[in-house]
């Protein structure tokens, strides 16, 4: 009997000898979420991904008066923690191209929740970082997060409280710290 391949849908399939890169004897978990070799992993993400659809469902229409959209927010967050970046930085950070990035940077430019200012170590580049108003949205977006995550905890008892802040801390631990501490976002001076 030939040997058992699985494919590029993980499908196995019997006495495939073909050379492509994903015909292994073991499973390909990329292309097979359902198969993972932890199932306690796979279980968290089902959790996770429930909470999460349920929070976006109960708290969406609040994040909406913020007139941003999550790639905005997201630009807005990621120069916001850097202090200051270029634009090729940008898009390496967001994983999209300059052009990409120099657009959404414009937009967010023109309401003035990010300002341009030439690098003066490089006048080819530009240095971009957010503005009092800027950093003032995002301390309203951390605001309105906060101000959710209280009411939603507020019915837990105090044993289940001790087992989500067990479970944050244990995440919070296996998070690799990064070159820019991403807590460091500069609140807004009021």
């Amino acid at each position: 009997m030939g040997q058992v391949r699985l494919g590029l849908t993980g499908q196995a399939r019997i006495g495939d000898h073909s050379a492509r890169p994903n015909t292994t004897v073991s499973p390909n978990y990329m292309t097979s979420p359902k198969q993972d070799p932890r199932p306690a992993i796979a279980a968290a993400l089902a959790a996770f991904e429930a909470f999460e659809q349920r929070i976006m469902a109960v708290h969406a229409p609040e994040f909406t008066a913020f007139d941003l959209t999550m790639a905005q927010a997201k630009l807005l967050y990621v120069v916001a923690a850097s202090r200051d970046l270029s634009m090729s930085e940008i898009a390496l950070r967001l994983g999209v191209t300059i052009s990409t990035a120099s657009g959404a940077v414009e937009h967010l430019v023109s309401t003035g929740l990010l300002s341009r200012i030439d690098d003066p170590t490089n006048r080819r580049q530009v240095r971009v970082s957010a503005t009092a108003r800027g950093v003032e949205a995002l301390e309203h977006m951390r605001e309105l997060s906060t101000r959710q995550l209280r009411e939603l905890l507020a019915p837990l008892d105090d044993e289940q409280l001790d087992v989500v802040e067990r479970a944050i801390r244990i995440l919070t631990d296996a998070i690799p710290v990064a070159e820019t501490d991403a807590t460091s976002i500069p609140r807004s001076q009021s």
